[in-house]
């Protein structure tokens, strides 16, 4: 016994993204739509265009933007666990549950959100083990510099050894620690 499922019922069924994404940026603007979801397309010279090229090409904040639009845009009430795990065009929705008018957003709730969103990620980082401290030193540098990631710091020089072919080391200058340097010979050779 095959049962067909009905995904008419869901708004987004047969709604081109583009058309979507019209419908919520005239309704809200793409203020209220950076604050709410921050996606960087929505606030560096947002146009439906780009945001559309861009959503084509990003799942998360395609799914992200199609969420806002089915909770907030239509004021559906929110789904069951086993939905919450599907992505928003697949999310079945029950046959007596309607579109309603879409919800009142301001600028201040959607600040108030944010600071929510924090705390729980804060909440999250301490049972983690991770300090807010860890976080804030992060994030004054760059990536590549995080002293906090062991493939990133530099080996102790008592674990570097010597490499049969003296070209291709290469010593960092004031460290002493020599590192693997595959165009060291290629170097060399120009400078002579």
């Amino acid at each position: 016994m095959s049962e067909e499922i009905n995904y008419q019922n869901n708004p987004l069924h047969g709604l081109n993204l583009k058309s979507m994404l019209t419908e919520i940026v005239d309704h809200y603007g793409f203020e209220i739509l950076h604050a709410y979801l921050y996606i960087h397309s929505f606030k560096t010279n947002p146009s439906v265009d780009s945001s559309v090229k861009f959503l084509k090409k990003t799942k998360w904040a395609r799914e992200k933007v199609e969420a806002f639009y089915l909770y907030k845009f239509k004021n559906l009430p929110k789904v069951s666990s086993d939905q919450f795990e599907l992505p928003p065009r697949d999310r079945i929705i029950p046959e007596g549950q309607v579109a309603g008018a879409p919800c009142e957003l301001t600028l201040e709730d959607a600040e108030r959100v944010r600071e929510k969103r924090e705390s729980k990620a804060n909440e999250y980082d301490k049972l983690a083990g991770r300090s807010s401290a860890d976080k804030d030193r992060d994030s004054t540098k760059p990536s590549s510099q995080s002293n906090d990631k062991p493939w990133l710091k530099p080996a102790p020089k008592s674990a570097w050894k010597p490499q049969p072919n003296a070209s291709t080391e290469a010593t960092v200058k004031g460290s002493g620690v020599k590192h693997l340097d595959p165009w060291a010979s290629s170097r060399n050779k120009l400078k002579s």
